[in-house]
């Protein structure tokens, strides 16, 4: 297993704290987010990782292979991704979004999980969004899995929160058939490659019948996408066991 981390994004909505080094390089905890989730992969097993870097990419330096998306300032998450094509047509890949921050037995949860494209998901998701937005429902998504745990629905905005069943963490597992359906779905829409995040490519691919596992996850983690959400990971991670 390997493991892919995605750190080309700026990170704009941090305001200050990005103007000299790339997002994953702010700081939580005493450690740049970077660090914690190096350490959790190793501490999962995973011993090759790649960083995808963009924006400050020459400042990324660590226990890691490193690669640039030069067009990172004009392209979403899949472009970044796909940087790292050859690792992921070699071996089964854990994806982690550079701005999250999460156990070791996280990742092991997920390295658990069955099919070719697998996500890990919050089933205690209102605590934290609580704690990061005055409106919990401003921010959420959709997310709805079928009685085998596959996920049905993901990613659309203004959902009754009564019916969201978790939230998408920013961490799966993509082996090499599931990469053959990403390929598939740019030979037929290529302008996609640019264009889609994370999220919205899991949605296209579930609308053409692709199977997505899940792994539920009830322990600690956080994001931090702006100075509030910075505050509460500095509180979660002074208050739980990593």
């Amino acid at each position: 297993m390997k493991a892919i981390i995605l750190a080309a994004g700026r990170g704009s909505r941090l305001l200050s704290l990005t103007e000299d080094r790339p997002k994953c390089l702010v700081e939580a905890g005493e450690k740049p987010l970077l660090a914690w989730q190096i350490e959790a992969l190793r501490g999962a097993g995973i011993q090759d990782i790649l960083v995808v870097g963009g924006y400050l990419g020459h400042m990324l330096h660590g226990p890691f292979v490193r690669r640039h998306n030069p067009d990172w300032d004009k392209t979403n998450m899949l472009a970044s991704l796909l940087v790292a094509r050859d690792w992921l047509q070699a071996a089964p890949c854990v994806i982690s979004y550079a701005d999250i921050v999460y156990p070791a037995r996280a990742v092991a949860r997920l390295l658990d999980a069955p099919g070719e494209i697998a996500l890990l998901y919050d089933v205690n998701w209102r605590k934290l969004w609580t704690k990061r937005f005055d409106d919990p429902a401003s921010d959420a998504e959709s997310f709805t899995l079928d009685a085998g745990g596959n996920v049905t629905g993901i990613g659309q905005k203004g959902v009754p929160l009564e019916s969201i069943q978790g939230q998408y963490m920013g961490l799966l597992k993509i082996t090499p058939a599931g990469l053959e359906w990403i390929e598939a779905l740019l030979a037929r829409q290529p302008e996609l490659r640019a264009r889609l995040d994370m999220t919205a490519l899991l949605a296209r691919l579930l609308a053409e019948g692709r199977k997505i596992a899940s792994r539920p996850w009830d322990g600690p983690w956080c994001e931090v996408d702006t100075p509030e959400d910075l505050r509460v990971a500095e509180q979660i991670l002074r208050e739980e066991t990593w």
